[in-house]
């Protein structure tokens, strides 16, 4: 319980080879103490975190959960591939939830009321598999001669890279400043 309080986000695969124990074990310890499954407490803290924080658009419109956001510097997401996210006859998952979780992190992470994507340059670099964990992290790195901002997004499966690529972002600040779109 006092591993869990301390990092909400380890999975039972990692408590059962801190404890030297099966994950049937910590599956089976964790319902009796009452504590959630990972995706459960990864929504709870994000829910609370974050819907005071977010302000381009709701958590609930972020693909895959926000567990780290610094508004106009970086955000992380995470969303675990399951089988919706899969084409019907193949175990790879649809291209367009990767982009659409690195997409909706970029969005969230501008400090705006209202934020558009512009413009996005995104490369895949290997298909990602059902059960797979995929993080993505968004940095934003400055703005374009229009006035949009860049925002460099990278996701990740296991430390190797998935997807990365440029999202140039329009923001209502930049009608604003009387910049062209």
């Amino acid at each position: 319980m006092e591993t869990i309080q301390s990092f909400p986000f380890i999975t039972d695969e990692e408590l059962a080879a801190k404890f030297s124990v099966s994950i049937q074990t910590i599956r089976l310890d964790r319902m009796e103490l009452s504590i959630p499954e990972l995706r459960v407490r990864i929504k709870s803290v994000a829910k609370e975190q974050w819907n005071e924080t977010l302000r381009s658009l709701p958590q609930e419109d972020v693909i895959g959960e926000v567990i780290d956001l610094e508004l106009d510097h970086q955000a992380i997401s995470i969303l675990d591939i399951r089988q919706e996210h899969l084409f019907t006859h193949q175990e790879i998952a649809r291209g367009h939830y990767l982009f659409a979780q690195a997409n909706s992190l970029a969005v969230a992470v501008i400090d705006e009321a209202f934020a558009l994507t512009a413009r996005a340059d995104i490369r895949f670099m290997r298909p990602v598999r059902l059960n797979e964990r995929v993080v993505c992290k968004a940095t934003v790195t400055g703005t374009d001669d229009k006035g949009h901002t860049l925002v460099n997004v990278v996701s990740t499966v296991g430390g190797g890279s998935v997807l990365k690529g440029t999202i140039e972002m329009y923001r209502s600040t930049t009608e604003e400043k009387g910049e062209d779109q």
